[in-house]
């Protein structure tokens, strides 16, 4: 019961958290840069744990984990993440993640984290209760879950109150590919259609960008 898959969409971070894992006596068999691989091979490959950013390109970690949890109850899945909302924390215990670490402790905690679950069937870091946020915008960050990283890029630089033409420009791109790309993040985010929604939006919920 040592086979580990692990899922985290910075390369550094994922070749460090490879290492360590293995140091530990573990055998990782896959590492994945994205959501739907790190879904699509937990399910063929079955692994006894998983380890999951939170954030990361076409399916998050809260959404990995509630799709494997309606197949799967066994595999244990830890979620480690910089997000510090509360509303994110209780989202993934309703799913059945086994544990929850902050990456600022990770790499201190998840040798006890893993040491736990052989014995427990949760393990959450003493940390959380002193750092998780309790506050109103915890939606905010919930919603940004589901853009992806060139979205969140292009959601800053409206939140800059930038044209279309100028985001192209910045971003080397075409003012089509931007004009795309907005109407992906308002649906998305499901706001109501009209000229200036994102604009307001971004303006409004910029601190959290």
């Amino acid at each position: 019961m040592n086979t580990f898959i692990i899922a985290d969409d910075h390369p550094v971070t994922l070749v460090g958290m490879e290492t360590y894992i293995k140091q530990l006596g573990y055998k990782v068999i896959g590492t994945y840069d994205n959501g739907i691989n790190a879904y699509n091979n937990i399910i063929a490959l079955q692994p006894d744990y998983a380890l999951l950013d939170l954030s990361m390109p076409s399916m998050n970690g809260i959404e990995v984990l509630e799709k494997v949890r309606a197949t799967n109850k066994s595999i244990k899945i830890i979620i480690y993440t910089m997000y510090k909302e509360t509303t994110l924390f209780d989202k993934a215990v309703s799913l059945g993640v086994n544990g929850y670490i902050l990456k600022d402790f990770a790499a201190e905690e998840l040798k006890t984290c893993l040491e736990q679950l052989q014995y427990h069937k949760t393990w959450f870091s003493p940390k959380l209760q002193e750092t998780l946020i309790f506050k109103e915008t915890d939606t905010v960050q919930e919603q940004l879950l589901v853009l992806t990283p060139a979205e969140r890029k292009i959601l800053k630089l409206v939140a800059e109150e930038k044209n279309s033409l100028k985001i192209a420009d910045l971003l080397f791109i075409s003012e089509k590919t931007v004009e795309n790309h907005r109407s992906n993040i308002i649906k998305k985010l499901q706001l109501k259609a009209g000229k200036n929604s994102l604009l307001a939006w971004a303006i409004a919920n910029k601190n959290a960008l």
